[in-house]
């Protein structure tokens, strides 16, 4: 048997929480075989006999959006929601009739080609998903085949009932009720990081009637019937039974093994499968992630339909006047228009029919003039967002070598919102933090103990007469320790009182004894030992656990092995000074609970003496001690406050002797209470534990740090300057998530506090009220009293210019978050520089971002890294997961995924600017491109007076927005900088352009139309004027239409490829052979297509060759039109940037001039700040320097004594 057997663990007996015999509720076990109950599994049943009268599905997963049958239907219809895609869909239709002015396959063509593109990147993305399920359905595991025999089984070919084996480090493949493993109690440890996000293991055991089969030859014969709930996404509830050899056992979540969490610490399990596939309950609970689109998408979808307003308005324009014309063509049997033949027309031209022949010219016009809206544009973007999600992707400054992980865009639609964020919302554990605890200091029979300094202290030392700073600055050993760095993870613990084993030697010796056991002993830790150096690790459940183990072997009393019922510790003897190996019988263990907030282990040592050992939150832990284990009380309460205050998480240590009578008493009440089949099972046992959780004698406290991750004050400190509000929503207490603000330098010595807070004596007075109603009503308008205070101080700071920070709690943000009262609270928190909510609960966080993200319409960012930050993530506009300790829920829900805190700061002032800059700028030039291209058309039909005539061959028009002019586009969308990274991180207002959307604002949105319309009415015009009399060839024939449409097509080209030219900011090869290759290809494509047969070239055989190229006319009307097309932007452009410089440009004089390291010079561009930056060290030191500046001015006042305060 793989990995040997393991002695038993009779951890039903020693728990207070049942294990294997879990409570069995009457009135939910009432309803197997149900409605919602209706499930029965027959295990074993490998010929399928009976399990073949139920179709629950094989285990085959499947996350991909299409299938082969649907792909082609779904994804065209994906295409063609959009508007401008149906738009042209109808045009293509509508080509097939005598009514379209060009050729049906050439208006075909290029719509199936970007219909084709994105349906092949749709194709792409999907087949990558599908990849990923065939490798996990194709993952292996061991099943029953018969005889006792395990065989290796994919995945996918597994079926309800089937036996499984599952190994150590292996993930469980399907849902699974827990039979046996290697342990006698069929105990075993799983990590369900990928479920919750939560790295502490889980205790998982089996019901005893199968705790025996421990043999793959045990299931030869077995047989069971399991009737069971339907599936559901309850990931903490199941409700069953399992039918063994005319025996009922009642099944609870203790028993469940869920699909993708893993198994730990133990070699191996058997197991039933119950829940395939997409039954199971990970894959009830995936849901598809929220669809977001950026702002800017949101905005180009009304311009398109302003494009679309325009071209209806000029189809209307034009179909009137063509009406009109056509009503007064043949005058006393004259023609005017001879040329149409009005006299020979079915109905197009029939001066008898004016109206019809205008609604058909509509008709004729809206195809005609669809070259208004761009039709590439969507892919166009979708094309460049993957690219600048790839450069994303693969920049170095944000790859973190330890872990070896690099940001990662799991998604590409946001990333020009990346540069218009506003207001961060920020979780601390393990975001701003690093959630890797450090045993730094502790408080033993009311004595401090650990010269550490936390990263909270080193801020605090910075602060105006700060303790801390002088305590560093006198204190050289102080100083040292605050320097020096521990090698072991967990323990950060400098003092040489207790260090070494001096502690033998402290007066109080017994006390730190007893206080070291208490680490040692009270916990649920799992020791490794390694083989090879035997060196022993810890698997805890929490990392702060893991710390106060580390901590006790540190100290002298090394926890090495957990048996059956015994603890063994090697513990430093205080009388001999050596190490003695002690056992310490298990007897109970009461688990941490979030209402208990305490756990305690019942042992007795070997001296025969029963402890109860204990440990717990001050909140609860001083109201159980008893009057004679109150002697360090004060002392202890002093030290935690100073632990609090340093941003320290802080326990209560303490311990009582039981006689054998009482804990005889306690045994048998909570062993009956815990066999009770009873709605109200857990609050019985509750009440027994609290009965010998009493009269507790105070042994200390601890004190861990949750670091800092690497620069995050640094990080928050360029947010501030970049105009960015950062709010932080935490599960901690207030005090901790204040002093972590310090660190962080979102509050800072002088910055007024608000602080709205529920829990007050006189609300706690309010909860004990009968009337809970009532109760709420007044902590409620408590809550609201406290808000309007804070908003008439507000208006006072805001006319002094100070800085307010609010810090609300979680029971006070519950009720601000209502409907009557949310508006009140987000006017407060806006108006603050800094936002902290405590206690926060995943709902509130989400609750807090939309709130954020609705009233206030500005773009918002979630970060965090754990599942209970998945609500946050999913409801911001741009979730951010940290791939860190947490697990992989919130990098699966998010948008982008980045390894530290501080790496936002690029990602957002860099990547966000230039990702901003470069779409709205791209997207602001294929408006012009095709508005200037579309007025030609239109102020060539009025100069044929609406005959509805296209001015160009028909493949010049379908290949001008797919060839001609979209590479040099695309290259802009990838590669533009206005400015380079480093002065990005330089100057970190340059993002406020994008806050205030200054690249694409409407304003701007005009002026590139106006451009468009100002450089077609030069080409037409120009073109007009200069050969429409002139002698074109040598035989003085002036031009025709095909000459004409050349020219202008070709003025165009140039035009609007040398405009993109001159908007560029910063040129690559690339983008060289882009623009000046879309034209040399024009002409290629001009010569080409010429020279194929006439009844396929049309106008434009040899247009070129025998026409336009031989003709200087030709090659200087276009230089001439480039020029004056040009002109206009040019004289605006030099007159913007010489008088009224945006931001950027006064940072690109900065860069061109040489002078990025002229202090001054970048100290005036700086001056031109948009946003006044209120938090981050840089706003302390400013602090910091006008108090000083007026202190010394009021030193300076006063007289010295004989002298006049003037003449001093």
């Amino acid at each position: 048997m793989a990995g040997g057997r393991r002695r038993r663990h009779h951890f039903s007996k020693i728990h207070a929480f049942s294990c294997g015999k879990a409570s069995m509720e009457v009135d939910e076990h009432s309803l197997i075989g149900g409605p919602g109950f209706s499930r029965k599994v027959y295990c074993n049943d490998s010929e399928r006999a009976m399990s073949s009268l139920y179709d629950y599905g094989d285990n085959y997963v499947r996350t991909t959006k299409y299938t082969l049958a649907t792909f082609l239907p779904k994804s065209l219809f994906e295409q063609f929601r959009r508007v401008a895609n149906f738009y042209f869909l109808v045009v293509a239709i509508l080509s097939f009739l005598p009514i379209a002015p060009y050729s049906a396959v050439s208006n075909v063509v290029p719509l199936l080609v970007v219909v084709a593109a994105t349906m092949a990147k749709e194709f792409i993305e999907d087949f990558r998903r599908k990849q990923q399920d065939i490798e996990m359905n194709n993952r292996k595991v061991k099943v029953h085949s018969g005889n006792g025999a395990f065989d290796y089984s994919k995945w996918r070919d597994l079926k309800v009932g089937d036996i499984v084996k599952v190994e150590k480090d292996e993930y469980f493949p399907a849902d699974l009720i827990l039979l046996a493993s290697n342990y006698d109690e069929a105990i075993c440890y799983v990590e369900t990081m990928n479920l919750d996000g939560e790295t502490n293991l889980k205790l998982k055991q089996s019901l005893e009637g199968t705790s025996n089969l421990q043999e793959d030859s045990s299931f030869e014969n077995f047989k069971a019937v399991i009737r069971c709930e339907d599936p559901n996404a309850n990931l903490y509830a199941f409700v069953g039974s399992l039918e063994l050899e005319d025996q009922r056992y009642p099944l609870t979540p203790q028993q469940l093994l869920l699909r993708d969490s893993k198994l730990k610490n133990t070699d191996f399990i058997y197991g039933v499968v119950i829940f395939t596939g997409h039954d199971t309950k990970v894959m009830q609970n995936s849901t598809d992630p929220p669809s977001k689109r950026s702002k800017i998408e949101k905005r180009m979808d009304k311009v398109i339909y302003c494009l679309f307003f325009v071209l209806i308005l000029v189809s209307f324009i034009g179909s009137i006047f063509f009406g009109i014309s056509t009503k007064e063509d043949i005058k006393n049997g004259r023609m005017k228009r001879w040329y149409l033949r009005p006299d020979d027309t079915k109905v197009f031209y029939d001066p008898d029919r004016p109206a019809l022949a205008a609604i058909l010219h509509f008709l004729t016009a809206l195809m005609l003039y669809g070259y208004f809206i761009p039709i590439s544009l969507y892919v166009s973007i979708e094309v460049v967002k993957v690219l600048q999600s790839i450069f994303i992707n693969q920049d170095v400054n944000m790859y973190h070598e330890e872990t070896d992980k690099p940001a990662h865009a799991r998604t590409s639609n946001l990333n020009e919102e990346l540069g218009q964020v506003d207001t961060i919302l920020s979780d601390k554990t393990g975001t701003l933090t690093c959630n890797s605890m450090e045993f730094i200091k502790c408080s033993i029979g009311g004595v401090a103990y650990g010269r550490g300094f936390t990263e909270v202290e080193r801020a605090l030392s910075k602060r105006k007469d700060s303790y801390f700073g002088r305590k560093m600055k006198n204190d050289n050993n102080v100083a040292k320790a605050a320097e020096s760095k521990s090698t072991i993870k967990g323990f950060n613990f400098m003092d040489e009182r207790i260090m070494n084993g001096n502690w033998v030697r402290q007066p109080n010796a017994n006390i730190i004894q007893d206080f070291l056991r208490v680490l040692a002993v009270c916990h649920t830790a799992i020791p490794e030992v390694d083989e090879s150096t035997h060196k022993v690790s810890y698997e805890a459940e929490s990392p702060d656990e893991a710390a106060f183990v580390v901590a006790a072997r540190e100290f002298g009393f090394e926890f090495y092995e957990r048996t059956h019922a015994a603890i063994s510790v090697h513990e430093l003897d205080p009388k001999s000074n050596m190490k003695t190996d002690r056992s310490y019988n298990l007897l109970n263990v009461l688990e941490f609970s979030s209402a208990r907030k305490r756990m305690s282990v019942i042992v007795r040592d070997d001296k025969g003496k029963l402890l109860l050992l204990s440990k717990g939150a001050d909140s609860v832990m001083f109201e159980l001690l008893a009057n004679n284990g109150r002697e360090f009380e004060e002392q202890t309460k002093y030290h935690i406050n100073e632990y609090a205050d340093s941003g320290l998480r802080t326990l209560i240590l303490a311990y009582r002797e039981l006689d054998d009578k009482e804990y005889d008493q306690f045994n048998r009440e909570l062993t009956e209470a815990k066999n009770l089949v009873s709605a109200d099972q857990e609050e019985i046992v509750e009440d027994i534990l609290q009965k010998i959780e009493k009269d507790l004698i105070l042994l200390g406290a601890t004190a861990v740090e949750d670091k800092l991750q690497d620069g995050v004050p640094e990080c928050i400190d360029k947010l501030a300057q970049a105009g960015i509000k950062l709010w932080v929503l935490t599960g901690d207490k207030m005090e901790t998530a204040i002093n972590i603000g310090y660190a962080c330098s979102l509050l800072r010595q002088g910055m007024k506090q608000i602080l709205i807070n529920s829990d007050t004596p006189e609300n706690k007075a309010l909860e004990k009220m009968e009337d809970k109603s009532a109760s709420d009503a007044a902590i409620k308008e408590s809550v609201i009293r406290q808000i309007t205070e804070a908003k008439a101080l507000l208006s006072t700071s805001n006319e002094n210019s100070e800085a307010l920070a609010l810090i609300i709690d979680g029971k006070s943000l519950a009720y601000a978050l209502e409907d009557d009262v949310k508006n009140l609270f987000l006017q407060l928190a806006i108006g603050c520089a800094s936002v902290i909510c405590c206690r926060s609960s995943p709902k509130q966080k989400a609750l807090v971002t939309r709130l954020v993200k609705m009233r206030r319409g500005s773009t918002t960012l979630a970060i965090g890294d754990g599942a209970n930050d998945v609500g946050m993530l999913q409801e911001a506009d741009i979730g951010i997961g940290i791939s860190g300790v947490e697990g992989m829920q919130a990098v699966m829900s998010s948008d982008i995924a980045i390894a530290q805190f501080r790496y936002l700061e690029r990602l957002l002032l860099v990547h966000g600017h230039w990702c901003y800059r470069r779409i709205s700028s791209m997207i602001c030039y294929f408006f012009y491109k095709n508005i200037t291209f579309g007025f030609t058309l239109f102020f060539y039909e009025m100069y044929t007076s609406f005959s509805g005539q296209a001015a160009y061959n028909d493949w010049f028009m379908s290949f001008y927005n797919v060839f001609f002019t979209s590479l040099p586009v695309i290259a802009l969308g990838v590669f533009d900088q206005d400015v380079a990274a480093k002065l990005c991180l330089k100057f970190p207002l340059l993002y406020q352009e994008g806050v205030q959307n200054l690249l694409f604002s409407w304003k701007r949105l005009i002026g590139w139309a106006l451009n468009g319309v100002t450089s077609s009415a030069i080409i037409f015009f120009f073109c007009i004027r200069a050969l429409e009399h002139q002698a074109f060839r040598k035989g003085g024939e002036v031009v025709g239409m095909e000459i004409l449409g050349t020219t202008m097509y070709t003025c165009v080209i140039w035009v609007v490829n040398c405009q993109m030219a001159l908007s560029i900011s910063y040129f690559t090869y690339i983008q060289h052979i882009f623009i000046w290759g879309s034209i040399v290809i024009w002409y290629i494509f001009l010569m080409a297509y010429g020279a194929i047969d006439p009844s396929i070239s049309t106008t434009a055989y040899k247009v070129f060759i025998e026409a336009c190229a031989p003709s200087s006319s030709y090659w200087i009307v276009t230089l001439l039109v480039l020029v004056a097309a040009l002109l206009p932007y040019f004289a605006y452009s030099t007159i913007q940037l010489r008088f009224f410089p945006v931001y950027h440009q006064m940072i690109q004089w900065i860069r061109k001039d040489g002078q990025t390291n002229d202090p001054e010079f970048c100290d005036m561009v700086r001056q031109r700040s948009i946003r006044h930056t209120t938090v981050g060290f840089t706003a302390r030191l400013e602090a910091s320097r006008r108090f000083e500046a007026s202190r010394r001015s009021e030193i300076s006042l006063v007289p010295v004594e004989g002298k006049p305060a003037e003449s001093q």
